[in-house]
C-alpha cells in the first residue's frame, strides 16, 4: 500500500525535475534514491512512458559517449497538470501537516 501511495508523489517530483531541463530514467532513480525513494528501472521506465502517452513528457534520443539515451522534457500541458498539482498538494500537505 506504501509503494501505491507514493507513486502519485514520484510523479509529480519527475515532472517537477523534468521543467528544470531534460531529465533521463537513471538519473531520477538516483535523484530520488537520494530523498530515500527506491525506485527500479522496471518502475521508472513504464512510468516515464506512460507520462509521454498522456502527453505531459516528450522524449528525444541523444547520443552520449556512444550510448543512446532517452531524455524527456516538460510539454505545455504538462506544465500545466504540474502548477495544478502543486496547488493541490500545498492544500493538501498544509492539512495535514497542520499541528493541532
Amino acid at each position: 500500500m506504501f509503494r501505491e501511495l507514493f507513486l502519485g508523489f514520484i510523479r509529480v517530483h519527475i515532472l517537477y525535475h523534468a521543467s528544470l531541463g531534460p531529465v533521463y530514467g537513471l538519473d531520477l532513480i538516483k535523484e530520488l534514491g537520494g530523498h530515500g525513494y527506491h525506485v527500479s528501472p522496471g518502475t521508472m521506465y513504464p512510468m516515464l512512458a506512460k507520462l509521454e502517452e498522456g502527453g505531459l513528457l516528450v522524449s528525444e534520443k541523444i547520443n552520449v559517449e556512444g550510448k543512446i539515451r532517452k531524455y524527456y522534457k516538460i510539454t505545455d500541458y504538462g506544465g500545466s497538470v504540474l502548477e495544478e498539482a502543486r496547488a493541490r498538494v500545498r492544500e493538501l500537505a498544509g492539512e495535514i501537516l497542520e499541528e493541532g
